[in-house]
């Protein structure tokens, strides 16, 4: 039996027998470039798996060592990727900047870092192992751009059409293009080192020939644009790195901005952040700790037991301690079952984060539900949980050796949490009339009761609905 033969024998241990079969197929047929930062929500697509189940392969064959999990900073404009890097912690710029779009990106872990999955070169070796082996366009739709760029069939056709002029320039080379400039917006764009040139093409076309040099270092300063006339034009290119570099003349065409417009979702790092199963498998090994990463949008459920302490002394302490542990399993199947993680339990309390509102409220209804189900088997109310709900900003940050959240909107879901009496549900505003979060409470049948009330600590007063 092969070595990966063994690791997947063992990741059928702790993952779904379909999707391993799936990924087998893919490690033994697929074409190199398909193993290459592996869209893992694309993958789930295409063979009509469920996404949370194959995020959860993925993560343990990675952790077996069949993949290498790359976490890569994209430019939300043109999709590619900024800096990639094998855990989170490589995301430690205050701001990226994208030569290609000129602009600069403060990182959110929303929609700005991807979550990818290249097959290990001791399951199989493919060309993007070395990337500088690559010829252009495979660099660019292998190394430069993200996952979550959908880019056509005809790929390659395109780049011909989109380019003018390309070379490759190993390691202290020099080299010169001569080519006639269209009448057009151009960029002479080097994916490697992420450096451009903008020049804007336009006035009475000309005979006579026009120069410009360019030095590629590791660097990239953004440079202005250059206004050009129709003509020929002659670049000098020197290769001031210690690697091969890909210059080339795009053409800022229709064509172009469209191919980057076709997006498809990806794997990102809140989303994973919030899987239970990456949690329980890279517990100490996501952020540093004076890292401080931000998400845009993240929901927060807190619970709590009411009366624990009375529960103690009423069926003793043996009985209470199987009762809260069973809560406990309980909650954390809901939570893991709704794309969400338990980030802590703090006594009888669990705090918990989904990705959006919609899987927030459905788990709170689902644990409401269970914990009456779990009553009824014992005839009587031992378990009234206590449930408060908010969405908003936060810091992913390291706390006691564990990825944790910090923030106003942390302290927010607490103390909408106090609010809650015995089976009560408290939730925002921004939670409750999120659209998805509300059909499903509207499918349920439930008539939330809207208070605008103080929380303990907080100054402002908060618009907070009742879910009866």
């Amino acid at each position: 039996m092969s070595e990966d033969q063994k690791l997947l024998a063992v990741l059928r241990q702790s993952a779904d027998a379909e999707i391993v079969d799936a990924i087998e197929t893919l490690i033994r047929d697929a074409p190199d470039h398909e193993l290459n930062r592996i869209n893992a929500l694309s993958f789930a697509r295409k063979r009509g798996l469920d996404e949370d189940r194959v995020i959860a392969a993925f993560l343990h064959a990675a952790r077996l060592g069949l993949f290498e999990m790359s976490w890569n900073v994209l430019c939300p404009g043109c999709g590619g990727v900024l800096e990639a890097g094998m855990s989170l912690k490589s995301v430690n710029q205050s701001e990226y900047c994208c030569s290609l779009c000129a602009a600069g990106y403060e990182p959110t872990l929303d929609e700005m870092v991807e979550v990818t999955f290249t097959v290990s070169p001791r399951v199989r070796k493919i060309a993007a192992h070395d990337p500088d082996s690559l010829p252009m366009h495979e660099y660019m739709r292998q190394i430069f751009w993200g996952s979550g760029i959908d880019l056509p069939e005809d790929f390659d056709r395109m780049i011909e059409e989109i380019v003018l002029d390309a070379v490759e320039l190993p390691p202290g080379e020099r080299a010169i293009l001569s080519l006639q400039l269209p009448a057009a917006f151009v960029i002479i764009f080097e994916p490697v080192t992420h450096a451009a040139q903008f020049i804007d093409v336009k006035g009475e076309p000309t005979r006579e020939r026009q120069s410009l040099s360019l030095v590629l270092n590791e660097t990239h300063p953004q440079n202005q644009t250059l206004t050009m006339q129709p003509g020929p034009l002659r670049i000098s290119l020197e290769n001031r790195t210690n690697r091969r570099v890909l210059p080339a003349v795009w053409v800022a065409s229709d064509e172009l901005h469209h191919m980057m417009k076709q997006r498809r979702q990806f794997l990102t790092a809140k989303r994973l952040l919030t899987n239970q199963t990456f949690r329980d498998l890279y517990r100490t090994d996501t952020l540093d700790i004076d890292q401080r990463l931000k998400i845009t949008s993240l929901t927060f459920l807190f619970t709590d037991l009411k009366g624990s302490t009375e529960l103690y002394e009423r069926v003793g302490d043996l009985v209470a301690y199987d009762l809260v542990r069973e809560h406990f399993r309980v909650l954390q199947d809901i939570v893991a079952s709704e794309t969400g993680a338990v980030v802590k339990t703090i006594g009888d309390a669990v705090m918990a984060t989904f990705p959006t509102p919609d899987h927030g409220i459905s788990a709170a209804l689902r644990m409401r539900e269970a914990m009456r189900s779990l009553n009824d088997q014992r005839g009587q109310e031992d378990l009234l949980l206590k449930i408060g709900i908010h969405e908003g900003p936060c810091l992913a940050v390291t706390l006691n050796d564990r990825q944790d959240y910090f923030g106003q909107t942390v302290n927010i879901a607490s103390r909408v949490q106090g609010l809650a009496m015995s089976r009560s549900i408290f939730a925002t505003d921004s939670v409750v009339e999120h659209p998805e979060a509300s059909q499903i409470i509207e499918t349920r049948g439930l008539q939330p009761t809207l208070q605008k009330t103080a929380l303990r600590g907080l100054n402002d007063e908060y618009l907070v609905y009742e879910i009866p």
